[in-house]
C-alpha cells in the first residue's frame, strides 16, 4: 500500500513538472526578451524564431515578430506605469505602455508559409512598449509605438 501512494505522488509530481515546462514556454519573457541580446552576427530573426520556436498555432510563420532588448525587471515595471489606456480592439483589456523607449528587434516574414521555411527581414527600432498585466507581471505584449 506504501508503494502504491509513492507510486502515485511520484507521477502526481512528475505530471506537474512537466506542466510547468510548457507553460514556460509561452512566458513573454520567452517569446519578446532577448537581454542582453544575443551575439548573432547573421540571419538573428531566422536564428531566434527558431530557437524560441515562433510560430503561429497552426504552424504557419508569424508575419511579424518583436524581441525586446531590456532588462526583465525594467519590463516588469511596465505594469507599475501611469500610462493604463484600453488595449486596441479589446476595450476591456487594459494595456500600460513603458514610460520610456526599449530597443527592440522587429522580425518581419519576407519569405515562407510553413514553420521553420519562414526567412525574417531585421529592423532595429526603439520604442515604447505595451503590454497586458496580471498580478505577478507582464502577461502578453501587445505592441509598441515609436
Amino acid at each position: 500500500m506504501i508503494i502504491m501512494v509513492i507510486i502515485f505522488l511520484l507521477l502526481l509530481f512528475w505530471e506537474n513538472e512537466l506542466n510547468e515546462e510548457v507553460m514556460q514556454v509561452s512566458t513573454l519573457e520567452h517569446l519578446h526578451v532577448d537581454y542582453p541580446q544575443s551575439d548573432i552576427p547573421v540571419r538573428y530573426c531566422n536564428y531566434m524564431i527558431i530557437e524560441r520556436v515562433i510560430r503561429e498555432p497552426d504552424y504557419t510563420c508569424k508575419k511579424k515578430h518583436v524581441f525586446i532588448h531590456e532588462r526583465p525587471r525594467k519590463i516588469n515595471s511596465i505594469c507599475t506605469s501611469p500610462k493604463k489606456a484600453p488595449c486596441q480592439n479589446h476595450s476591456a483589456i487594459f494595456c500600460f505602455q513603458s514610460e520610456t523607449k526599449f530597443k527592440m528587434t522587429v522580425c518581419q516574414l519576407i519569405e515562407g508559409t510553413r514553420y521553420p521555411a519562414c526567412r525574417y527581414h531585421i529592423s532595429p527600432t526603439e520604442g515604447f512598449v505595451r503590454v497586458t498585466c496580471d498580478d505577478l507581471g507582464p502577461v502578453n505584449f501587445r505592441g509598441y509605438v515609436e
